[in-house]
């Protein structure tokens, strides 16, 4: 399970974001999961809370951002969405001439303090 050492290392940068800002508590946090980075969302969350436990972000709010990936059918010539990186097929056409367009990583994109 990767996503403890995900959530300790976010949890790093955003507790010394905090700090510089002089902020007594984290109150919310937003992450956004690419589509191709094998996150598993439930098992942040969970994650997420043990490591925020006896910190500055102990009982924060914790939003979850997953978009989709962005993809254009060169067959059927039409954006699609596509949800797994295993699964590299136009679900409009069943084409499999695609460009895809998908992060695999996570990012902080917004802290609440106080």
């Amino acid at each position: 399970m990767h996503e403890i050492t995900l959530c300790q290392c976010a949890l790093e940068m955003i507790e010394q974001h905090a700090r510089q800002h002089n902020a007594r508590r984290i109150t919310a946090v937003w992450l956004e999961i690419g589509a191709f980075s094998c996150v598993e969302p439930e098992a942040l969350r969970f994650c997420f809370d043990v490591a925020c436990r006896e910190t500055l972000a102990e009982g924060c709010l914790l939003h979850l951002e997953t978009p989709a990936a962005e993809s254009w059918c060169h067959d059927c010539q039409q954006a699609i969405a596509l949800l797994s990186p295993g699964v590299l097929i136009c679900p409009q056409c069943g084409g499999r001439h695609l460009r895809v367009n998908a992060d695999d990583g996570m990012k902080i994109k917004r802290i609440e303090i106080a």
